[in-house]
């Protein structure tokens, strides 16, 4: 039968008419079954249709939920919670003695002491805060403190900030975690060492008189010079406010009438070396100061800021009984 032959008024396909109401098909068999709608997402227009939620909701909503389960922390008795202070290995490892391994074969070694008592076992716990912690009798800066050394320029004045404009120190230190002092001072046409920190009490006993914290200096004069200068300036150099003595002077290198001296003391007068010297008859045409106590200057290049070692600040701490 051609397809225009077909009839299709016949009571199975339920057209209606004379033949009868439609036969319903089964769901099963039904040519067009939709799946059926989930429960919010009713046709358009339908009051049960819900609108799709924007990013910044969801996040909210999910933010709400997460809160309601977040519960501060039970504090558990000392019995049960974590042990107070931190591993002696890991602090010391922070404080730059090496890698915790290597801390705690300095344990093992016997070169460890917190609170003047030696540490024979391994986990030892402490308070960095207030426990002194000593690797072979030198102090550990446990603490966030900070200690540099900077070879200071000719013409550089000796504070952190000037109010002229003029260059100074805190021209040097940039990226600075926290505020620092300069210990001491440096006259400004002089060069070398000076320390910068913010270890208040470390800074106020390297200054001060009754420790004796030497610094050495270098000294370029015009001779010729007699043999007993040394003798004269550890004897004492009668000045204004007093006399002036160093402990000890010696001749680096002399080139005909040019002389470079080394001379050193724990005094910290106002152009004292420069003083002493033209007192003596030999004015200073430049002056470097090459060690701050135990802190040598090195080949530091002029300009330069670094960081002490631990054990440079150890040494300086043990200089002045910290």
């Amino acid at each position: 039968m051609r397809p225009e032959e077909r009839r299709y008024d016949r009571p199975e396909f339920g057209s209606g008419g004379s033949y009868g109401a439609r036969k319903a098909l089964p769901q099963s068999q039904s040519p067009r079954t939709k799946p059926p709608r989930k429960e919010g997402q009713g046709a358009p227009g339908d009051p049960r249709r819900q609108p799709q939620r924007s990013r910044e909701l969801q996040a909210k909503i999910e933010d709400a939920v997460l809160a309601r389960h977040d519960k501060p922390a039970v504090k558990l008795p000392k019995t049960f919670g974590e042990p107070e202070g931190e591993r002696l290995q890991k602090v010391l490892a922070r404080a730059g003695m090496g890698s915790r391994r290597a801390c705690e074969e300095l344990v093992d070694q016997g070169r460890v002491q917190v609170n003047g008592k030696l540490v024979t076992e391994q986990g030892k716990r402490v308070d960095p805060e207030k426990d002194e912690i000593k690797v072979d009798g030198l102090t550990v800066a446990t603490q966030s403190y900070l200690f540099f050394a900077l070879n200071k320029p000719a013409g550089v004045v000796s504070t952190m900030e000037d109010p002229d404009g003029r260059q100074c120190l805190g021209d040097y230190v940039t990226n600075r975690e926290t505020r620092l002092f300069h210990v001491g001072r440096l006259d400004t046409e002089t060069e070398g060492i000076i320390l910068l920190t913010n270890h208040g009490e470390l800074a106020h006993r390297l200054t001060h008189p009754r420790y004796g914290v030497t610094k050495t200096y270098m000294a370029a004069i015009t001779g010729p010079i007699p043999r007993d200068l040394g003798k004269t300036l550890a004897a004492g150099i009668e000045l204004e406010d007093g006399f002036a003595r160093a402990d000890s002077f010696k001749v680096l290198q002399n080139v005909g009438k040019n002389y470079l001296v080394e001379v050193t003391l724990h005094e910290g007068r106002k152009h004292i070396v420069r003083r002493m010297l033209a007192e003596a008859g030999f004015p200073v045409e430049k002056l470097v100061r090459t060690h701050f106590g135990p802190i040598a200057l090195g080949d530091q290049k002029s300009g330069w800021l670094r960081r002490l070692t631990n054990p440079e600040v150890g040494q300086l701490m043990n200089e002045v009984g910290l």
